[in-house]
């Protein structure tokens, strides 16, 4: 072989050698992150069956314009320039149940029926007596009995005694205002309950309700608010373990659906303070870390929480962090980059919409709250 055959032969290995070098890295540098190897504490501690329940509640996502919000790609600030303390924001107090209105039937928010009895009612025949269904078309429908023992109203119960009951239908939801049909439809199934139990019931006046009906709907559609961001890879995508790694960090655990993270309240059985999502697809792929995530979503409900909690800061400060730990920017629903000067003025909205719900007597939180904007 000449000189000039090796050196070209010499050559060309090294050409080919950087050529699959580069498209190594190249490969390499396109893969979804993937998480790392966790600590046997965190593993155990995400691993607990105990954290995986997630409060329940219906609702759904009405996304805010894109420029109310900020732009976060380089973290959040303070105004007085101290870093952010996630550990404490994470730990905010919340109101306990006993502090708000019982969470049975309540004339604010239900069309309500008092059915009186000849003699005492035994907890078995009532519910022996109740419809099959919990509904009036789209709204809940229940039946309370009054304890002859407590003197208190609740859902009847084998082996208790009730000397009187009531029939409720909720006003309205999220699904709109009760109307004609669905008031008629709780006329029926009241009926039908107060035969079975030889009960008087006593209805009010169905155009009565119905237009209460109508007003309650209409404040509610006025002061309903679900904050929803996005957070977009910059660069690399991310691995479901990725994400989900980094959202433990801060105190998120898995929730009752794939792609679905929450981060739990303080008080069990309340619904969660904020909802992180991502691709569903992607969560049940078979190899999870090769499955390219390029976005997830934040979101809060806001009648859904109590005002206590700072939700709007936290999920601020949560979306910083992330945007920081993952290199992702914050956008829009339409991945859009949020502009800075955005964030305050919603931050000033909620503050008056919360005053307007407490003005009501429907504070963002309350039992109330949770099944009108629901």
């Amino acid at each position: 072989m000449s000189t000039l055959q090796l050196s070209l032969a010499i050559v060309g290995g090294l050409v080919l050698a950087l050529i699959v070098a580069y498209n190594t890295w190249t490969s390499r540098r396109n893969a979804p992150k993937r998480a790392l190897p966790q600590e046997p504490e965190l593993a155990a501690g995400i691993a607990d069956p105990a954290l995986r329940q997630e409060p329940g509640f219906d609702g759904t996502a009405v996304a805010v314009p894109g420029d109310a919000f900020q732009d976060l790609d380089r973290g959040l600030e303070p105004a007085d320039g101290h870093a952010v303390d996630l550990s404490e924001a994470l730990q905010m107090p919340v109101p306990p149940l006993s502090a708000e209105r019982r969470l049975g039937l309540d004339p604010l928010i239900d069309v309500i029926a008092g059915l009186q009895v000849e003699h005492v009612v035994s907890g078995d025949a009532a519910l022996a007596a109740l419809p099959p269904t919990r509904r009036a078309g789209s709204k809940p429908f229940a039946i309370e009995g009054l304890n002859e023992a407590t003197q208190q109203w609740e859902t009847p119960a084998a082996g208790q005694r009730y000397q009187s009951f009531q029939a409720g239908v909720q006003l309205a939801n999220r699904m709109g205002a009760l109307n004609e049909i669905e008031f008629s439809e709780f006329v029926m199934k009241t009926q039908g309950f107060a035969d079975a139990i030889n009960a008087a019931p006593d209805f009010p006046d169905m155009l009565q309700e119905v237009a209460r009906a109508r007003e309650l709907d209409q404040f509610a559609s006025e002061h309903d608010a679900q904050l929803m961001f996005m957070l977009r890879a910059r660069q690399a995508a991310w691995s479901p373990g990725y994400v989900q790694q980094n959202a433990a960090r801060l105190g998120f655990v898995p929730g009752a659906m794939p792609g679905r993270l929450v981060l739990p309240v303080s008080t069990p059985g309340l619904p969660p303070l904020l909802t992180l999502g991502y691709d569903t697809q992607a969560a049940l792929a078979e190899d999870p870390d090769q499955s390219a995530i390029r976005d997830i979503t934040l979101s809060l409900d806001v009648p859904q929480v109590y005002r206590t909690e700072q939700p709007f800061t936290r999920l601020r400060d949560v979306a910083a962090a992330l945007c920081q730990a993952m290199d992702g920017v914050l956008c829009d629903q339409n991945g859009t980059p949020l502009p800075a000067m955005a964030m305050e003025p919603i931050a000033a909205d909620l503050e008056l919409l919360y005053d307007q719900l407490d003005g009501r007597d429907l504070s963002a939180g309350s039992a109330l709250a949770r099944r009108l904007f629901s």
